[in-house]
Parts: structure tokens; sequence; C-alpha cells
């Protein structure tokens, strides 16, 4: 164990969550082992190695699959309340482990060590929700247009749905997924990013201590570890009719298709390009924290991540000038330290995607304000550490265009009203998480309206990071159009069933046909 590790107690969480054997990857419980190439996960935070995994084998997930469709058919006849009761257990268990684990998402992720307590605090929150929610799974009488007839819906589990998690959130968007599926009366089955598997790892221990506790199968929950081959298992698995999916718009187009051809319903949680506008009439105050914290927030690595911050050119100097003084403040390094505000990328390979994106806007003619560059030396050593950096830089830029999963900030400069920055900020093919900075109701309402922000999240006053689970998350157009988490996002992990009950000795057709014998 490092002396980082060491210094801040990881060794003690791994014990805590079971993760410090080296050869689990497949599992239906915490027993269960894979017979695939080893996966080795090494900390962005120091670059040692934390544990290994086996990938999952064709073999092996057969095995799963069968545990799962077999688990199914005992879940899905457990009433909701009850299953209710087993998320709230689970919840309970986040609770006495969420500083194990938090710390765990810290190190193997390298988010900041608060961002993984508010990760895992994500994970508890959904519970809370989907318990609530196991009392609510209504469906809606309609009045029949036939006398002595009555109609309504109702929504009965998919049965086996396959997640598919990026790297980013390694432990709350399953539990987005998982919570509500589990209220629906589905089963099911992981498949962490190969970057952080040991997350996946320590929530499958947590999910299988709560289902022998009470007797229940542990096929209810599934994890499969592998690269984006044991993905395909899933995506071309007609036994498994919801994917969600969350990563790269590349990643999800593929997904999108495969299942598609199969008449599969896919969730699709994908890049996005967020920006924040900042008005005449906005705080600058407020607007310089919400901007800072959503563009090195995780070190840029979210997908509701500010990447531009488009300026009424009135303003434009101050924000700017506000804006670079608060860069000089950033602390980088250690995650696991609270006095720092900024930790690794994830891997060398998103750093060279970083140095790349500072290269590529100078080539089009934009200006570094806030100069970028990989940190070396002493505590940099995994060499994952880069420099939050800024630029000025034009709408039509490619790379402005693109999605940098890093801390780049691009600062864009609009004139006349407020119409013509929603113009430059809808002008993306992304649309995740959008924001307007202003005092001003009139250009609020404006942003909030019909022609106005064409993303999946519009907030005003507030940066584009960090939804509530309360409301549904997702986007449009290149995110991909799916909706996790709150509000009436669980309708797509059922089946909608109409149902027309006749309780008279007449057998009326709709309308009006006449069918006499």
């Amino acid at each position: 164990m490092s002396k980082v590790a060491s210094d801040f107690g990881i060794d003690n969480a791994l014990q805590i969550l079971g993760v410090n054997a080296i050869n689990k990857g497949t599992s239906t419980g915490a027993n269960n082992f894979s017979n695939g190439k080893t996966i080795e996960s090494y900390s962005p935070v120091d670059g040692q190695l934390i544990g290994k995994v086996k990938s999952t084998t064709k073999e092996d997930y057969e095995s799963v699959m069968k545990a799962a469709t077999n688990a199914f058919k005992t879940w899905r006849l457990m009433p909701a309340p009850q299953r209710g009761e087993i998320v709230r257990q689970f919840g309970d268990k986040l609770r006495e482990k969420k500083e194990a684990l938090g710390k765990l998402v810290s190190y193997e992720m390298g988010k900041s060590y608060q961002e993984g307590l508010g990760e895992v605090q994500e994970m508890i929150d959904i519970c809370d929700f989907a318990v609530g929610l196991s009392r609510q799974l209504h469906g809606l009488t309609m009045h029949s247009e036939r006398p002595g007839h009555r109609m309504y819906e109702q929504y009965h589990p998919l049965g086996v749905v396959g997640i598919i998690s990026a790297f980013n959130f390694p432990v709350a968007v399953w539990s987005w997924n998982t919570a509500l599926a589990w209220i629906c009366g589905d089963v099911c089955v992981w498949k962490p990013s190969e970057k952080t598997p040991l997350c996946g790892i320590a929530c499958q221990n947590i999910a299988a201590e709560v289902f022998a506790a009470n007797n229940l199968p542990e096929g209810i929950s599934c994890l499969i570890n592998g690269d984006y081959k044991v993905g395909e298992f899933m995506t071309k698995d007609t036994r498994i009719p919801l994917i969600s999916a969350t990563g790269s718009t590349r990643m999800g187009k593929i997904v999108a298709q495969e299942v598609a051809g199969r008449l599969g319903k896919s969730l699709l949680e994908l890049g996005g390009n967020n920006a924040i506008i900042v008005t005449p009439d906005a705080d600058i105050k407020m607007t310089v924290i919400g901007a800072v914290f959503g563009a090195v927030g995780t070190a840029g690595q979210r997908c509701t991540s500010t990447r531009r911050l488009i300026i009424h050119e009135s303003v434009y100097d101050t924000v700017k000038q506000a804006v670079v003084d608060a860069y000089k403040q950033l602390r980088i390094g250690n995650p696991l330290d609270e006095n720092n505000h900024v930790g690794p990328l994830i891997d060398t390979d998103a750093v060279q995607m970083y140095t790349q994106a500072l290269k590529k806007v100078v080539e089009e003619g934009g200006t570094i304000v806030v100069e970028g560059g990989v940190l070396s030396g002493e505590g940099y050593e995994s060499n994952c550490y880069v420099k939050p950096a800024i630029a000025e830089a034009k709408p039509d830029f490619k790379i402005v265009q693109h999605e940098t999963f890093a801390p780049v900030l691009y600062l864009l400069k609009y004139s006349g009203d407020v119409e013509n920055a929603i113009d430059i900020q809808n002008n993306v093919a992304q649309g995740l998480s959008s924001a307007i900075m202003t005092n001003n109701l009139r250009e609020a309402e404006r942003f909030l309206s019909h022609s106005g922000s064409d993303c999946g999240i519009a907030n005003v006053n507030i940066g584009t990071s960090g939804a509530e689970i309360g409301g549904a998350f997702g986007g449009e157009k290149d995110t991909g159009g799916g909706r996790e988490s709150g509000s009436d996002a669980w309708k797509i992990y059922m089946r909608r069933q109409t149902n027309t009950i006749n309780y008279t000795t007449e057998l009326p057709l709709a309308q009006g046909i006449k069918f006499d014998l």
C-alpha cells in the first residue's frame, strides 16, 4: 500500500468494503469469481496499483444471466412496498459505509474526497426517493366509450436491466438506475467502467449483504467486468429488454444501433458541451463560483462540466478578470487532501486529450488566458495532474464544438440581446446542461421558454453542474435523450399495459362496429 493510501486510510476502507481480494470480476454475490483476463486498477492519485479483477468471459456471462433471470421470477412477485424495504436497507448500508466508499471513489477515480462523499450521498438519496416511489407506481383509469366497461393502465416489471456506467461517476449512476429498477421489480446486470472496477466490486458486496440477510436470490444484483466487448454481451442479448448506457456520444450511437436492431429499449446519457450565459445583469460573484466549480470540479470530467462561458461584451473584461483571479487560488493535488480543489485526470490518455485541445484552440486562432500544462514532481508521480486552463475562443471553432473531458474552459463573447447568447449556446451537437446568470426576469424566462435553451437541464443563477436526484436527469440531441433519477423516470424500467374489463352480459365493439352472429 502506498504512503498516500496509508495516510488517508485507503487500506482500511478496502477492508470495510471487502475489495482487498484481487481476483473478483463477475459476481452474482460476494463470493463468485470470473475467469477472463486480469484488469489492473491503478490510482490516478499516486499511480499505485490498488487491486486486480478478472474480466468476464462468455461462459461467466451466461452464468450471470441464468442467475439474474431466475432471480427475476422471485423478485417480481414481491409487492413493491416490500421491495422498497430492501432498498431502504441498502440505503442504510450505504450510510454505514459512506466514508469508506467515498474514499475508494476518490482514490480509484481521482475526484476530491468531498465529491466522493457527495457521490455516495447521491446513492443514499436515490434510495430514499425509491422507497417512497415503491408505494406510488401508479397507472391511470380512463372512461370507456362502451357501457359497462372499465379501462385502466398498469405497469409491469421489464425483467433484466443492463447497466453500462462510466468512470467519472463510478457508483452514483449505477444506483440511479438500480434503485429504481429494483423498486419496479427488475433485476440488474451491471458493467462498470474498466477504469474503476473496484468501485463496482464494493457496491456489489454491499448489495449482496442486504440480499443475503433477507434470504433473497443474489442474482437480483449482478456484476460483470471488462471492456466494450463485455458490454456487447448485454447490448446483443435479447433477454435484456433495456440497456442503460452512460458514456461518450460515439459509444452511445453504437449501443443505440445494436439495441434498436433487436427492438430493445435504450436509455442513453452521453456527452455534454455545457455553457453558462453571463448577461449584463449577472451577479459576478455568483457567476465566478458557478463557473469555476463547473469547469474544474472532478477535473472537468463531469458530463455536466462547464465547457463554455458566453459573456456579454459589456461585462466581458470584468468577468474574465474575476475568473482568472479565481483560478490563481486553485490548489491542485491529492484529492483525498481536502485542502486541494482539483485532483488528477483519470489516466494519461485523458492528459493527452487535454494537451491536444489546448494545442488545437491556439491553432484555430484562440488565445490562452490561463496557461495549462502537465504537472510533474513530488505529489504528481501518476503523471495525471494538469493545470485547469482558460482560452478565449470563437463559438464556431471546431474544438469548442467538441466535448473535451478535461478542465479547459472557453470564453466566448456575445453582443446584443440574450437571444444571441442562446443561439451560441444551442449551436453545438450536445444538449445536456445549461445555465444563465442574470437578475433580469425577462432574460431568465426567455432562456427557459420554448425557443430558449434546447438542453435537458436549464438553470437560472446556478451553474451547469450538481443536479439533484429529485428531477429527471438527461439531455437532448447528441446527449441521447435519456432520463434517469427523479420525476417519472421510473416508467422506462417498466412495460405499460392497457386493460379493459367488461362487466356486462353484452359484447359491444368499439367505434360502434356491428358484428352480429
